[in-house]
Order: C-alpha cells, then structure tokens, then sequence
C-alpha cells in the first residue's frame, strides 16, 4: 500500500480518540461508542468498558465486533467525504494479572488520564480488539482494503 495512504490510517488512528463499536447481542445488532488506544504495534485497539455495561457482554474472548473510526465531523466538511476506517476485529480479554495488561493499561492511560483512576475499579477491564479485514475511505475515489499486513507495515512507518 501507498506510503500516504499508511500515514493517513496511521494519523487518524492517532488523533482519534473514540470508536463506534458494532456487535450483536442476544440477535439484536446494537452499537457503542468507546474511548480507544492503539497498540504500538497497530495489531490492535485497546478499549476499556465497566462490565456492567451491556456492550461489555460483547467483549468477551474469541467474540468478533466491527470497528468504525472516523475523522471528525466539521460544518467545513463533507461529510461523505470524511476519513473512515471499518474493519473487522476479535476481542481478546486483556488479564490483569498478566504482563501485557501492565502494557496495554500504560497506553490507555497515558492517553486517557482518568483512565488511571477506573482500571483501578473492580469492574472495569482492557479489552484487545485485534485487527483483522476491512476498509478505509480516505475521500471521494479513495476507499482501499486493509488486512492485518496493513497494520504491520503502518507499525514499520
């Protein structure tokens, strides 16, 4: 994939700080909206949800969810043509007794300063959304598929 095209998936990733979520739950589609994080390497996106929250029942280990990430909506835009990632994702339930929870809630935290605070809470946990298949629409003409190798070179950038 184009240099440009990688650093554009990258910079939206990187200036945007919250994810629309799709997921279907007991036969209903239904969507939520979550603060985000990408990993360092662009595998994955972290979230973090309270557990009593319905789309939490989503987040379990194995489960697949869909992903929207787009640039922000401007009375100078239009919006048809806002930058936009979709892509699938598997949801992997980040252990807090593990080494890569200590990892993955540095970078939530280091994003989300009240972050610190509730991954402290009981009910609180990360989840890894790990990036699979989709595409992102950078503008009008522009739509191009992304894979996991797309992450893999973004991560190269």
């Amino acid at each position: 994939m184009d240099r440009d095209v990688l650093e554009s998936i990258r910079t939206l990733l990187q200036s945007t700080r919250v994810l629309s979520l799709a997921f279907v739950l007991d036969g209903q589609a239904e969507a939520a909206l979550l603060p985000f994080a990408p990993r360092d390497d662009y595998s994955a996106l972290y979230v973090q949800a309270s557990t009593l929250a319905r789309h939490a029942q989503a987040l379990r280990s194995g489960a697949r969810v869909g992903i929207l990430v787009h640039a922000p909506d401007t009375d100078a835009a239009d919006p048809l043509q806002l930058a936009r990632l979709s892509v699938s994702a598997s949801v992997v339930v980040v252990d807090k007794q593990s080494a890569a929870y200590e990892v993955a809630a540095a970078q939530f935290a280091a994003r989300f300063r009240a972050a610190k605070l509730t991954l402290g809470f009981a009910d609180f946990s990360l989840y890894a959304l790990l990036l699979e298949e989709g595409r992102f629409v950078e503008g009008f003409a522009r739509a191009f598929d992304v894979t996991p190798e797309t992450f893999a070179e973004i991560s190269r950038l």
